[in-house]
């Protein structure tokens, strides 16, 4: 079936008694076995739970997936997944990555015994100089969070093969309706569904799925294990966004190729990050690998530190808030918000200033978007 069918279909049917066209929500923490020595497909909702099977299902369709798992959090979908690697593991990461992500890199899991290099992912040779006998993973993000910078997927599959590493790619900012990257030769992907795919601001998730079978069971298991899974109840609400994802998406990226294109111009923008530019230095990569380039863009205000708070005091459609990937438009700064945690030295490497701008670009009118946006810009002077 095409994505678009897929979509509204996929994992849907889960309950054949009364032939509900949407997904049931099955809120019960355990379930009855028929008999003692009798194993009913479900037994705990731990372990698993028919609406989140759907939403599983739906995932997997979407990736191209094997195996998926839905996870509490986007945080708990990265956790779960470090469970794949052990004590004395090394793992190479952007250096330009999503804050919370390096946090839990540099901060967490160090103490673990897990340690991670963060290089710049779009030079291949700086990738391989970082391997040592110990690294047993590549963490890409791309678009990168949230400088929109861009990773070569099949290069550091590539180099994944050769020197026998687990790909992990983190796809929440492009959704599979612009991206696939199991298609691109990775092992992993990994969402944050709080953000495209469930798209309404009112649930947080997360997901991964992998394109072998073996790989995706180690990682349910793990999920099982250590209780990173989603509830019913959210299943249900992710399921229910990702009916309208590929139409999201279009509408999404539309919106945010005039604003780009228009803030490009504007005198009071130094510059802008968004993969829809020609101006965008990786384009020719962008049309290799990418199906759209997405509803997110930054860019750096051409203003001096004290100027910075009148510009989103003046906003009045673009939220100021930290999340993406929902119907209403949202703004944030990252050097003082979702990227604070990386600290200066994290903050430079990555090249985000007080003056980068992250802007989630919803669905309202866009005349309207620029307007807000003109009100923002009138307040710096």
């Amino acid at each position: 079936m095409k994505q678009k069918t897929e979509a509204i279909h996929a994992g849907v049917y889960q309950d054949k008694t009364w032939g509900s066209v949407t997904t049931p929500i099955y809120p019960s923490s355990t379930f009855t076995f028929p008999k003692l020595g009798e194993h009913p497909v479900f037994d705990y909702t731990r372990s698993g739970n028919p609406t989140r099977a759907g939403l599983e299902e739906s995932l997997a369709a979407l990736e191209g997936g094997k195996v998926a798992l839905a996870t509490s959090t986007g945080m708990s979908a990265i956790t779960t997944t470090l469970f794949l690697f052990q004590s004395g593991d090394h793992v190479i990461a952007g250096n330009d990555i999503y804050g919370g992500t390096y946090r839990l890199f540099d901060a967490i899991m160090p103490k673990m015994g897990i340690n991670f290099t963060f290089v710049d992912m779009r030079d291949p040779d700086a990738v391989r100089a970082a391997i040592r006998p110990e690294t047993k993973g590549l963490w890409i993000e791309t678009p990168s969070n949230p400088l929109l910078n861009i990773t070569d997927v099949k290069a550091m599959t590539a180099i994944a093969r050769e020197h026998k590493l687990l790909t992990i790619a983190d796809n929440t900012f492009l959704s599979p309706v612009f991206q696939r990257p199991l298609d691109l030769g990775v092992d992993i992907v990994l969402h944050s569904t709080t953000k495209y795919i469930n798209g309404h601001s009112d649930v947080v998730g997360g997901a991964v799925i992998a394109a072998d079978p073996e790989i995706g069971q180690r990682v349910r298991d793990a999920g099982n294990a250590i209780g990173t899974a989603c509830s019913p109840f959210d299943a249900f609400l992710v399921l229910r966004g990702i009916k309208t994802l590929p139409v999201r998406m279009a509408e999404h990226a539309r919106n945010a190729q005039v604003i780009a294109a228009w803030l490009e111009k504007h005198p009071r923008v130094q510059r802008v990050y968004y993969p829809g530019l020609d101006s965008h230095p990786q384009k020719a990569l962008i049309d290799q690998q990418m199906l759209g380039p997405g509803g997110m863009l930054s860019f750096d205000l051409d203003a001096d530190e004290q100027q910075i708070p009148a510009f989103y005091g003046a906003l009045e459609l673009f939220l100021l808030a930290e999340s993406l990937g929902g119907v209403e438009s949202l703004v944030e700064q990252p050097w003082s918000m979702s990227h604070a945690s990386m600290g200066p030295d994290g903050l430079a490497a990555s090249g985000i200033t007080p003056q980068t701008v992250r802007v989630s670009v919803g669905l309202e009118a866009t005349e309207d978007l620029i307007a807000d946006l003109e009100r923002g810009f009138a307040a710096i002077g």
